[in-house]
């Protein structure tokens, strides 16, 4: 069955937050579709459009979809002035923004701690606007073979990037045009270009899109490294991505 594969760069501003669609066929991976929204036109419009027509798909999103089990824990009865005992790395960053680090040696945003928890309110809020119009839940996916039309899971571009051999730091801002084609170049190796590329060198928002359908194509090949507690996994969320090159 072939599965279509859409990329988000997530944001809280939606005019930069980066769509990519791709395809997994048997003759491999086939990028099809790039862009941005245009001024006023909701975000899950264009995501739910993109998904119509298609048998199966996986979105990938490129943003925190849980918190820390432990800082919910410690705040469900927490009282101001109350001494929190849990230390700060365990209160605000989750097991598999650990697991990452170690990894790939670069640590995703705290995102009990950072600005990004307002990203990945954002993107929660997009994944429920979606399932609104479809009239559906958009679950987690836990394996290759899940089994409902349309599922999640979340992705981190660097980890994608560094797992695949390529430059994964010091591509973003409009001096570095190079850098990107530099990635585009090997991106073009991964997967089949049947959508221009042009927007890749220009928008760094785009280019992350493109590298989060290259991560879903690897969660559904089964090369991604599983949490070892899935229940904690659960509770948080996980980023997927390949074991390095």
């Amino acid at each position: 069955m072939d599965t279509s594969i859409i990329g988000i760069d997530c944001a809280t501003d939606p005019k930069r937050i980066g769509l990519a669609r791709g395809r997994m066929t048997a003759d491999g991976l086939v990028l099809e579709r790039l862009g941005k929204v245009a001024r006023g036109e909701p975000v899950a419009e264009r995501v739910v459009d993109w998904i119509a027509g298609q048998e199966r798909v996986l979105l990938a999103m490129d943003a925190p979809l849980g918190w820390p089990a432990a800082l919910g824990d410690a705040l469900a009865f927490h009282r101001a002035g109350g001494f929190l005992p849990t230390l700060p790395n365990q209160l605000f960053r989750r097991e598999t923004d650990r697991f990452t680090h170690q990894q790939i040696g670069k640590l995703p945003l705290d995102v009990g701690a950072d600005r990004i928890a307002r990203t990945a309110h954002a993107a929660l809020n997009l994944l429920h606007q979606v399932g609104e119009r479809r009239r559906c839940v958009v679950p987690l996916a836990w394996s290759p073979e899940f089994d409902e039309p349309v599922a999640v899971i979340e992705v981190y571009p660097a980890a994608v990037l560094k797992t695949s051999g390529m430059r994964f730091q010091g591509y973003k801002g409009s001096a570095r045009s190079a850098q990107r084609q530099e990635i585009v170049g090997r991106l073009q190796k991964e997967m089949i270009f049947a959508a221009d590329s042009e927007i890749l060198l220009s928008d760094d928002d785009v280019l992350d899109g493109a590298v989060c359908v290259l991560a879903g194509y690897h969660f559904l090949l089964g090369l991604c490294v599983p949490p070892t507690d899935t229940e904690l996994a659960r509770r948080e969320g996980w980023i997927w991505f390949r074991s390095g090159p």
